[in-house]
């Protein structure tokens, strides 16, 4: 023992001679200094992202860096499930509004509300503002329960500029200098669909479950000043409301100032209505199946689906990746794995093959007062042995005068990509179908200034560009098929915690 006293001492002591004889220093560089951004300029892939010293920007960002840093220190665990202040209902508001769900959202100070399309598709929330090329907010009749409004960020008090030197706006052709205002355009790349304008800043209301306290959120606000394709055409003529991976969307932001856990869910029933709640993370019973990479990076909510049965039968080879997409109103399978399950489910079929006009869907079918067909059951076997039976497999199709029931479709289209669309029609369900990313699930860059919303290798999602369901002549009237008339799914999504 003494021998080992003794060679620790004179570690000890060669120690404390050596410190005399040789000082070590390691520079401190600010993490927005010169020579900061010269080396985050040469990594590969960056986005040149840089607020100017002693800026408004400058400083809101150390502001903000800090306060996320307090709540790391401190071991903040008490974070709130919160819903908009307008309620946390959806509604689907049918075919003239695209099949998709919306809700009411205040923004601004005075507040203003705003009945915004949830797309699980995109990332930006944006709203129309100053317009120049928009929708028209009248004319809606008794569909929606009040006036859809535009935003005019000069009334709003809290309402801030992002400029082109701001973390969340990429350096591009649109911005010439560092303090000019910060476009963006997003090219949602279906049917020519996109909206451009400028960035901001602003409140958003919301409310804690479990106290109902009202609180505000700062959150990135598209100011859409033009829009194209479907927008010009009646789909979300009040905005839309991104939930997608990136950095700018509003459950990203929530959780990056420590508000909400990184979470989502969006609840659907079958009679319209729906729950939106942030930072839900569902129940301890929950099923999950991990969300997939593309080229590692994760953009988008992409899962695996091992196989598509139709009734007792899984066909082969249909295994493919798909997109989940709230803001789709249908559901879209790789061409071969369309094929094959199209035709496993015709061959089950027990009605008489139809040709309706105008309808999207190739496998229709009629209907008769005297029997309604058995449909055979369609379930989806993710990765991890889980599976999902579709509630509303088919899409029914009404006469002229929107009451008498003429036949019936298919309700999935063939697409081109490698990457299928699993839509909101296939939400709706009794079952819970919780959808769940890897760990390390991080997206790429906020928010290009050129945007393209899309999947991998695959089509953009729009919301709502599978259109609006075609009416067809009346035929006859039997009684509505049990299946339209689910109870309630649960859509969950939960993605990792981004650090600033």
């Amino acid at each position: 023992m003494h021998s080992y006293l003794s060679l620790f001492f004179l570690f000890s002591w060669l120690f404390v001679v050596g410190a005399r004889a040789f000082t070590f220093s390691v520079p401190l560089v600010h993490r927005f200094s010169d020579e900061a951004r010269a080396t985050r300029e040469a990594l590969p892939g960056s986005v040149g992202r840089w607020p100017s010293r002693r800026s408004a920007e400058y400083y809101d960002v150390l502001v903000r860096s800090d306060r996320l840093r307090e709540r790391r220190w401190l071991g903040r665990t008490n974070y709130s499930v919160l819903y908009p202040s307008e309620g946390s209902d959806t509604q689907s508001l049918g075919n003239d509004f695209g099949w998709l769900h919306y809700t009411w959202v205040d923004v601004g100070t005075p507040n203003i509300s705003f009945l915004v399309a949830l797309d699980a598709g995109s990332d930006l929330f944006w709203v129309p503002c100053d317009c120049i090329r928009c929708a028209p907010l009248s004319g809606y009749g008794g569909r929606v329960d009040k006036e859809l409004a535009m935003y005019n960020p000069d009334e709003s008090k809290t309402s801030k500029h992002i400029f082109c030197s701001h973390e969340f706006c990429s350096f591009g052709g649109s911005c010439r200098t560092p303090n000019q205002p910060c476009p963006y355009i997003v090219n949602y790349y279906s049917e020519n669909t996109s909206t451009s304008g400028w960035l901001l800043e602003d409140m958003l209301y919301l409310v804690k479950t479990e106290d109902h306290v009202s609180l505000q959120a700062t959150v990135i606000v598209g100011c859409g000043r033009k829009q194209s394709g479907g927008y010009l055409d009646g789909i979300a003529p009040d905005g839309v409301l991104g939930l997608g991976f990136g950095e700018i969307s509003v459950p990203s932001m929530l959780a990056r100032v420590g508000l909400v856990r990184n979470s989502f869910s969006i609840c659907f029933r079958s009679d319209g209505s729906g729950r939106l709640f942030f930072g839900d993370q569902g129940g301890s019973s929950q099923h999950t199946t991990p969300f997939i990479a593309s080229d590692g990076k994760y953009i988008t909510y992409i899962v695996e689906v091992e196989s598509f049965c139709v009734g007792a039968q899984c066909a082969e080879r249909t295994n493919f990746l798909a997109l989940v997409d709230s803001g789709s109103s249908f559901t879209f399978l790789p061409e071969k794995v369309y094929k094959r399950v199209s035709l496993e489910f015709d061959r089950q079929m027990n009605a008489s093959r139809l040709d309706y006009e105008d309808s999207p869907w190739e496998y229709c079918y009629s209907v008769n007062s005297l029997e309604v067909p058995r449909i055979p059951a369609i379930i989806l076997v993710f990765s991890g042995n889980d599976s999902f039976e579709v509630s509303n497999p088919v899409f029914p199709l009404y006469g002229k005068e929107g009451n008498k029931l003429a036949g019936f479709c298919l309700a999935v289209q063939s697409s081109a990509e490698s990457i299928g669309t699993i839509g909101r029609h296939y939400l709706d369900n009794s079952i819970r179908v919780p959808l769940t990313p890897s760990a390390h699930s991080k997206p790429e860059n906020p928010l290009p200034t050129n945007q393209q919303q899309r999947s991998p290798n695959a089509r953009a999602v729009p919301p709502a560009i599978a259109g609006r369901a075609p009416i067809i002549p009346s035929t006859t009237s039997p009684k509505r098929n049990a299946r339209f008339c689910s109870l309630f799914v649960w859509f969950f999504i939960q993605f990792a915690l981004i650090n600033i």
